[in-house]
């Protein structure tokens, strides 16, 4: 009974782990077109507007603080991993190597 209830918890966890990937990825997306947008803003103010400045700094702002903010998004979502390291690497060749094992050929 037990072992059922810790299948249950497993899953539960895996689930609000995937979902927050999953969110993270959109904040990823928005963030690129937020960021192209400003950045194309930018390249278009004419130097002639009286708020040509403020337009520049403001945009700069919105970028620079959208950023650090996915920064810290994706450190929370995942857990400050680096993408490959030495454990993820060991961690695949034993999957694939079990994968592997498991499979009956003929031969």
């Amino acid at each position: 009974m037990k072992s059922e209830q810790d299948k249950k918890e497993l899953y539960i966890k895996a689930k609000n782990k995937v979902k927050n990937i999953k969110i993270f990825y959109y904040h990823l997306v928005g963030y690129f077109i937020v960021v192209a947008l400003l950045s194309y803003n930018l390249y278009i103010i004419d130097e002639n507007n009286p708020y040509a400045d403020f337009f520049k700094w403001f945009n700069t702002i919105i970028m620079i603080a959208w950023t650090i903010f996915i920064i810290i998004h994706g450190w929370q979502v995942f857990k400050g991993r680096i993408w490959f390291k030495k454990s993820w690497e060991e961690k695949k060749l034993n999957e694939y190597m079990e994968h592997n094992n498991n499979k009956i050929t003929w031969e």
